[in-house]
């Protein structure tokens, strides 16, 4: 079966030659069909699991397309090029090939189709290159936000900055985060700015910014619903446990249902919280119990030994 799928690409990109020859009575090359034949050998190979073959022809299909001022369909063939080299674990070239499609597809005027290709690269990069993948959603999310679609921008956005907490890349992650709020608030989705006001609050305790993050809690006042919501009520509480350095507070407020069921990367970022001076909890002094009529008050504990040089040599 695969070489006869093999045999079966060969014949197409026999064709596909045949159709770029000029002569006496063909002066122009017929790209068109040139390309066709092209296409139908990559199919081929890539039934046979040739992929590098495959790769081959769908480069060749896009020169052929690019030559015919076919942009959209140069751009497919460049980005089918691109998936073969995924199948190959070339995911970096593949990457490459997919970010230049998507430069055609905005060229030709299609910036949907852009959007997806590039965020397609960022989901393949993702576990390799984390850092060429927050480039790649910032990317689409600045396609789909010259677009109006918000919604698809924002969520683009949230990708980057998760992956700039995984990277503890805090200071891009707080402008990444505050991006996202802003559209959140700009399309109305008042409870989700909540959410990203505890993320943003987290970062800049980790970034050691307590000002940083009493800034955005104040600012949060103005969202309306925010003021009196369980999310306004725990970061007073973090805030003030961290303030006050007593980390069985905080331990507590980032062990509620509230921020532990947020986005992995975000509740790590809570259980993963120490207050300043080493996070040492406040241990509470047990209630003194009543004695009996008559009992001899209990002794007082022993003072520590003094120390022989306390009051100096002398």
């Amino acid at each position: 079966m695969a070489a006869q799928k093999i045999n079966e690409g060969l014949e197409h990109l026999a064709k596909a030659e045949k159709y770029l020859k000029t002569g006496f009575l063909k002066w122009k090359p017929d790209y068109d069909s040139a390309a066709s034949e092209y296409g139908k050998a990559a199919v081929a190979f890539k039934n046979a699991k040739q992929f590098e073959q495959a790769k081959d022809a769908c480069l060749r299909e896009a020169v052929a397309h690019e030559n015919n001022r076919a942009l959209f369909h140069a751009a497919k063939a460049y980005e089918q090029a691109g998936m073969m080299l995924k199948e190959m674990q070339k995911l970096p070239e593949a990457v490459q090939l997919i970010e230049k499609a998507s430069m055609m597809y905005l060229e030709n005027g299609t910036p949907d189709t852009a959007a997806m290709a590039l965020e397609r690269a960022g989901k393949l990069i993702e576990n390799v290159d984390p850092d060429k993948a927050v480039q790649l959603y910032q990317q689409t999310a600045n396609v789909f936000e010259n677009e109006e679609r918000l919604r698809q921008a924002v969520e683009l956005l949230g990708k980057a900055s998760r992956l700039l907490v995984r990277g503890r890349r805090f200071d891009e992650a707080a402008l990444s985060i505050q991006k996202e709020k802003n559209i959140y608030k700009e399309i109305e989705n008042y409870p989700t700015c909540y959410k990203k006001t505890i993320a943003q609050v987290l970062v800049h305790l980790h970034r050691n910014d307590y000002v940083a993050a009493e800034r955005c809690v104040r600012e949060s006042y103005s969202i309306p619903g925010f003021n009196g919501s369980e999310d306004c009520a725990a970061l007073e509480q973090l805030l003030e446990g961290y303030d006050q350095q007593d980390q069985d507070q905080v331990s507590e407020v980032c062990n509620s249902p509230l921020f532990k069921y947020m986005d992995n990367d975000y509740a790590k970022l809570g259980l993963s919280l120490v207050v300043p001076g080493g996070g040492v909890k406040k241990k509470v002094a047990a209630p003194p119990q009543a004695q009996p009529e008559g009992a001899p008050a209990p002794a007082a504990p022993a003072e520590e030994e003094e120390d022989e040089y306390a009051g100096g040599l002398c």
